[in-house]
């Protein structure tokens, strides 16, 4: 016969201890299995907070997906609201922004976002608040003229200020700078060198590029070549001689207008 508190293989028998106030061992077992089940309830509980919290989230990002897609058709409605108001811009905003991505992808293609080609696409949003009689001129601006088209950009940063949970830094740093110089006498700041963003430097060459190779009121589009020659000229002048070396570049590059 074993002695007490050992089993048969000699090893000693677990023993339940007893809280005091509990009178058997009995009822502290019973306690521990409802203090078992109540956990288990609470777990499946927990649960189901944390499916439903899932579930809230999945909905909220596809409310917040859907509003992104509703800002992008804003976005869109008013770039070509701008672009129709200019006979000689038609597919300016389309052929900016693939300039735009294809020098970028070049220079630094962390910087593609879809913040950056929104700025591409709203660069000129601004001239919405520009009387048509300018903007639509058939010859060179006044002093006076040129003065209230100077204005757009600071406009543009005004039109899409409450869009900004969506349109970032970027956005706005290309509707405002994308007219500065490499000089530094340009609008609406002055800046100057790396001072204006990269991503407004970039831009201010495929913008000019493209301006320069289509038909415009008071000129005929010029030829390629012309248009390269120019930009070379203005190098570290009005644009980044860096930027328009990529450029460069990039336009020996392609072989057909079909590869933009």
């Amino acid at each position: 016969m074993n002695p007490p508190g050992f089993s048969e293989a000699n090893e000693p028998v677990a023993r339940v201890e007893t809280p005091a106030e509990f009178e058997t061992e009995t009822d502290y077992r019973a306690e521990l299995e409802r203090t078992r089940s109540q956990l288990l309830v609470f777990a499946r509980d927990m649960s189901a907070v944390y499916q439903r919290k899932r579930e809230h989230e999945q909905k909220l990002g596809a409310l917040l997906e859907e509003l992104r897609t509703d800002y992008l058709s804003i976005v869109e409605t008013l770039a070509l609201v701008v672009e129709a108001k200019d006979q000689y811009t038609a597919n300016h905003l389309e052929r900016c922004k693939r300039y735009g991505i294809a020098l970028t992808s070049r220079i630094d293609a962390s910087m593609i976002t879809p913040q950056l080609q929104y700025g591409f696409l709203l660069h000129d949003v601004g001239k919405i608040g520009i009387p048509e009689a300018i903007l639509m001129k058939p010859g060179p601006l006044t002093p006076e003229e040129m003065t209230v088209m100077r204005t757009h950009p600071l406009i543009g940063v005004q039109i899409v200020a409450p869009m900004r949970r969506v349109l970032d830094d970027v956005t706005v740093e290309i509707i405002r700078h994308h007219h500065e110089r490499f000089d530094g006498n340009g609008y609406p700041d002055g800046r100057k060198g790396s001072d204006i963003p990269l991503s407004a430097r970039i831009f201010s060459v495929v913008d000019s590029f493209d301006a320069m190779t289509t038909d415009r009121p008071y000129r005929k589009a010029l030829a390629l070549d012309e248009a390269l020659t120019r930009l070379r000229a203005e190098a570290g002048r009005q644009f980044d001689p860096d930027v328009v070396a990529e450029f460069e570049q990039l336009m020996q590059s392609i072989q057909s207008p079909e590869d933009w």
